[in-house]
């Protein structure tokens, strides 16, 4: 089930800091690209490294959720960012958006690290940031349509079906990963945990400021 696009046919502003998140998601990767493992590695969050000196690996608290994994992870990645990032960039506006976007970025990998502290296998990625998008567009558009892929073709399903499918896959995933690491914190290669924890975060987000501000109009 792989979403398409959705209805935009209510947002009233450009999402520049959605297209801007993407342009530099992808030039982060062709430098990844470029400088191979020795970029990976002092710019990705490693839970072990982190712990060890937590103030000289700060950076990388922020440098990690402009990399992937690969192309398959950066096109993915991208496709549900750009579908769903400018409709809550719309809510928002411009620099809460921004905000918003970073923390759910930090707790998404704050959570990783709760469960993985002694791991020496490179946190990378912006799936925990767009999580938490995600959490706020179910809370925020929960009326939303979302045009998915099944099969070979194309229907309208609500997003509320679409994102909550997303997150049951990631939960049961997520525990199937926490029950497969072993003692010295190395499981998979898929950081579960901070999908989660950043869809969270996202959510709980859009519940304070839907209590205490307005959309932006």
């Amino acid at each position: 089930m792989m979403p398409l696009g959705d209805d935009n046919s209510l947002r009233k502003s450009i999402p520049i800091v959605t297209y801007v998140l993407i342009f530099m998601n992808i030039i982060f990767f062709l430098l990844e690209l470029a400088g191979g493992e020795t970029f990976i590695k002092e710019w990705a969050f490693v839970p072990s490294r982190f712990l060890a000196n937590p103030i000289a690996n700060i950076p990388t608290i922020f440098t990690s959720m402009f990399m992937h994994a690969g192309w398959a992870h950066l096109i993915g990645n991208m496709l549900y960012l750009w579908i769903f990032g400018d409709n809550v960039e719309d809510y928002f506006g411009k620099i809460k958006y921004l905000i918003f976007y970073l923390l759910c970025g930090i707790a998404a990998t704050f959570s990783q690290f709760i469960f993985s502290s002694g791991s020496s296998v490179p946190n990378l990625g912006a799936s925990g940031a767009i999580a938490g998008v995600l959490g706020a567009y179910i809370l925020l558009l929960p009326q939303g349509k979302v045009n998915v892929l099944l099969g070979s073709s194309v229907t309208q399903m609500p997003a509320l079906i679409v994102i909550g499918f997303w997150f049951l896959l990631q939960f049961f995933s997520g525990v199937g990963s926490i029950a497969s690491t072993d003692q010295s914190g190395e499981g998979g290669g898929v950081a579960y945990m901070a999908h989660i924890g950043g869809f969270l975060a996202g959510l709980a987000m859009a519940v304070v400021f839907k209590v205490f501000d307005k959309p932006k109009q």
